[in-house]
């Protein structure tokens, strides 16, 4: 068997794509040569990989099998990549983070890391459609610390540092803060103020849904229009701890979820072939130990 790298990358693209051409844009390369390295695989391991009788590609029961070895067999060739640039002595002069989450809760090993590396220059970014994960693996950021997703690109590993809770607030003068409960149909009827990293990239329920939507793309903006009074919005609670501490903030009582959390995952993202040298190796480890957790209603870290 002879078969490539190439070839097992073509036909991982092909079943991510959906369709050889497809996947050719993708890769950058002509139908015709994807065609050709999937025909070439499929010689070379003596298996049909997809069923081509339908309108498209569908990965026969043997392609479905193989998938997962050769998605496999890539990761692996990843991990020995990053692992031989980790072994780089080289410091870098400077790091550029992507942070989502909110700042306070990531201070610790910001710390750290400025003691450790002094004159090493740290930028933070902000992802203002909320693709942390896209920055990362464009490579203009080294690593990325936001609220979990579903899904992430092959090139990319994570790990999850934690989880906070997110809750729905408003000025304590506003219209809703004055109800004893809160249905859906009363929120809906109210301006819901949105982050826009959020927009439909969080786990959420109906009740998310208003009629009258402004988004702001950071949580200073909206905090300050919630302060505001101009509607209802939805925020890490250790964002507006000394706000709900001093009455000017309220939290919404939703009577759907009386007893519940919104407890969201927070993610540390970085590329797998990326060059790390000491100072980015150093925080990447400080902050992959670093743990966020607050305790939900019952108690509990939100760890568990």
């Amino acid at each position: 068997m002879r078969y490539t790298l190439d070839q097992l990358e073509t036909f991982a693209a092909v079943v991510r794509a959906g369709s050889f051409s497809a996947a050719a844009r993708h890769l950058g390369k002509t139908q015709s040569t994807v065609s050709a390295a999937i025909s070439n695989l499929e010689i070379d391991l003596g298996v049909e990989l997809f069923d081509r009788s339908r309108k498209w590609p569908v990965p026969t029961e043997a392609g479905a099998r193989l998938l997962r070895q050769a998605e496999l067999v890539l990761e692996r060739c990843l991990d020995l990549e990053a692992h031989a640039r980790d072994l780089s002595e080289a410091t870098e002069t400077r790091l550029r983070l992507a942070i989502e989450a909110p700042h306070n809760t990531l201070m610790t090993p910001l710390a750290d890391f400025a003691a450790h590396f002094p004159y090493v220059d740290l930028d933070i970014r902000h992802s203002f459609d909320g693709d942390v994960s896209g920055l990362v693996r464009r490579g203009e950021v080294a690593m990325g610390i936001a609220f979990a997703q579903r899904d992430y690109p092959r090139e990319l590993a994570f790990a999850q540092m934690g989880k906070l809770i997110l809750l729905h607030v408003v000025r304590h003068d506003h219209p809703l803060a004055k109800l004893p409960k809160i249905d859906f149909a009363e929120l809906r009827g109210h301006r819901r103020l949105m982050f826009l990293a959020h927009n439909e990239r969080l786990p959420s329920t109906e009740y998310l849904e208003a009629t009258q939507c402004w988004r702001a793309e950071n949580y200073l903006a909206l905090l300050e229009m919630t302060r505001a009074g101009l509607g209802w919005s939805t925020l890490p609670r250790q964002l507006v701890l000394r706000e709900l501490e001093a009455g000017e903030l309220v939290e919404l009582p939703l009577t759907a979820y009386p007893h519940t959390d919104w407890v969201v995952g927070i993610d540390l993202v970085w590329q797998k072939s990326h060059t790390l040298g000491r100072a980015g190796a150093w925080l990447l480890r400080r902050l992959r130990d670093h743990k966020i957790y607050e305790t939900d209603r019952m108690g509990r870290p939100t760890t568990w």
